[in-house]
């Protein structure tokens, strides 16, 4: 009886060790993860008990925060301008998870970050006063961008080309972000939104890479003249025209059919915009090369965080001749974002050099002292030499002053630009994507290089063209940024 009367206590004390066990387990160990985890409700209306911090542009609040009526969740988070801005904070959610700044800084902004805490914070446990937000993004520049853009279907990126600061970062259709905010109607908003089939919820400004077409010419250019295959933009190619695609018997087509692109020179060359040219180009430099000098630029980078991560654009590997030659003016499977064409003509626009491209300024804490300075963290690298740089700019204003470009003169400004009209859909069977990439200098100095995509218009196909519908969105933006 009394050995049976062990066993039992010993097991029943082997249960209890084993809860205490498992008890300590879940109290030290897993207790931060059931903390910090999406379903814990707790967070939520930790999160929302009181206001957020901010998202700042120019010195003034883009976002706030509104008291409830009722409920548990005392705040939600609000917006001024909402569409105007939303390719930049995207959203903060009493019922989703944020998206953009405001989830990337959402432990600053509601007061959770270990860098805001006080000594007597961490004491008492008491949350932090949240942080905010400094973007780097100019209102004039964003304003004239979004209303440039219109009812179109696209997008624009302007950048400082000396700092890297993105001055604008539209996309349209917009949406509203407040329409999220709320839990109570997030849900039939989402549906709503998810459900548009022109996706106002996706950013192109920076996650919808697409064909550039001919303004990737710039970086094929760019590649022959640091490689020496051609001294200058001055000197005749190797170009014939009609130019017909290795092993096919296809000829590459030139939009314009009476232009001289016959052995053209680069600058000739992209005024009028000749596929011959630098579709025979890229197959000269052969494929690694044109890809050598696209990477230096930023193709194929799966981590460009701006500090919102942009989708990677990319120049394709494994290509024959003629996929090479198609490559060579922005066709087959080369996609780009227009972060990434902006960023192609501010480094060709700062002599050679591309300042990392960031929206976000400074963060700060609660009180307004400085977190972090990202302007003074930007590192500069070069791409191309300072000569290479100045031919490029040189046949780019050409572009603008006697070529394809002509929508985008600015009085009393230094433009140059480069066209795109990319084919869509099987046998260019859609409606092509209108494309432009630019930078202008005003005479005080002051400097901003923009890029336009616009993937889908009202315009008829015959009139959908880099300089019809892409280069008056990039020169009011560029007006905007030299005022």
């Amino acid at each position: 009886m009394n050995k049976t009367i062990r066993r039992a206590s010993v097991f029943a004390l082997l249960l209890v060790l084993t809860l205490l066990v498992r008890a300590t387990w879940v109290q030290f160990y897993d207790g931060k993860a059931l903390a910090e985890d999406n379903k814990n409700r707790r967070n939520v209306i930790a999160t929302y008990s009181r206001p957020l911090g901010n998202i700042i542009v120019a010195g003034n609040a883009i976002t706030g925060s509104t008291r409830t009526k009722g409920g548990d969740l005392a705040y939600k988070r609000s917006y001024q301008d909402g569409k105007l801005y939303a390719a930049v904070t995207g959203y903060a959610s009493q019922a989703y998870a944020p998206t953009q700044l405001e989830g990337i800084y959402q432990d600053l902004l509601n007061g959770t970050d270990t860098r805001l805490k006080t000594i007597m914070d961490t004491v008492t446990g008491r949350r932090a006063d949240p942080g905010d937000v400094l973007t780097t993004i100019d209102p004039a520049v964003q304003k004239a961008g979004y209303r440039a853009l219109g009812d179109t279907k696209g997008a624009a990126v302007a950048i400082d080309p000396k700092t890297g600061k993105i001055l604008g970062a539209v996309s349209t259709p917009s949406y509203d972000p407040s329409s999220l905010t709320d839990a109570n109607t997030a849900g039939s908003a989402w549906k709503s939104l998810n459900a548009d089939k022109d996706k106002p919820l996706t950013n192109r400004a920076l996650r919808q890479p697409l064909p550039p077409g001919s303004t990737f010419k710039l970086v094929v250019a760019a590649a022959a003249l640091e490689d020496g295959l051609y001294e200058n933009v001055d000197v005749p190619t190797d170009s014939p025209d009609p130019y017909i695609l290795p092993g096919t018997v296809r000829p590459l087509e030139n939009e314009n059919k009476s232009a001289p692109c016959e052995n053209a020179p680069i600058r000739q060359a992209l005024r009028y915009s000749c596929n011959n040219v630098f579709g025979h180009m890229a197959v000269q430099l052969g494929q690694d090369k044109v890809r050598a000098m696209a990477e230096k630029f930023g193709f194929n980078d799966d981590a460009q965080d701006v500090p919102v991560r942009a989708y990677p654009s990319l120049y394709p590997s494994g290509m024959d001749k003629a996929q090479t030659a198609l490559s060579g003016i922005g066709q087959f499977d080369v996609t780009a974002t227009p972060l990434q064409m902006a960023m192609v003509s501010a480094a060709i626009a700062n002599d050679g050099e591309l300042a990392s491209p960031h929206m976000v300024s400074q963060i700060t804490d609660g009180d307004g002292e400085v977190l972090k300075d990202y302007d003074d963290d930007a590192d500069t690298r070069r791409i191309v030499s300072s000569e290479t740089a100045e031919q490029l700019r040189s046949a780019m204003r050409t572009v603008v002053e006697q070529g394809t470009g002509t929508n985008a003169r600015i009085p009393g400004a230094t433009v140059g630009g480069k066209t795109g009209t990319a084919q869509h859909g099987e046998n260019n069977s859609k409606t092509p994507y209108a494309w432009f990439t630019s930078f202008a200098k005003s005479g005080s100095g002051k400097e901003v290089a923009v890029a336009v995509m616009v993937e889908q218009s009202n315009a008829a196909r015959s009139e959908v063209s880099g300089n019809g519908l892409a280069a008056p969105v990039a020169k009011a933006m560029m007006q905007a940024a030299l005022k």
